[in-house]
């Protein structure tokens, strides 16, 4: 079982490179800010799979502390985010 998550964790890894060649080239700025959000998501996957795989719970602690990283990112990006031009 170990194997696996060891072999999940690197297909994870390889989902994080993607994630940061998309916000290297992402074409808008909401692109690279979903990109960032899928880097955290990334991370976080992978320090879980880590954590169970060789039996870490301080990865588990980390893991949660990106958790709050993360939704505390993407609440600074949409109040940074200039507000959408309306009909009138």
């Amino acid at each position: 079982m170990s194997a696996f998550l060891i072999v999940a964790a690197c297909v994870l890894l390889a989902l994080f490179v993607a994630s940061l060649w998309r916000i290297h080239e992402g074409p808008g700025e909401a692109d690279r800010m979903l990109s960032v959000q899928l880097l955290g998501t990334t991370t976080i996957g992978i320090l879980l799979l880590l954590s169970a795989a060789l039996d870490q719970p301080i990865l588990l602690a980390i893991a949660l502390l990106f958790v709050l990283l993360a939704g505390v990112v993407a609440i600074a990006f949409v109040r940074s985010a200039p507000a959408p031009r309306g009909r009138r």
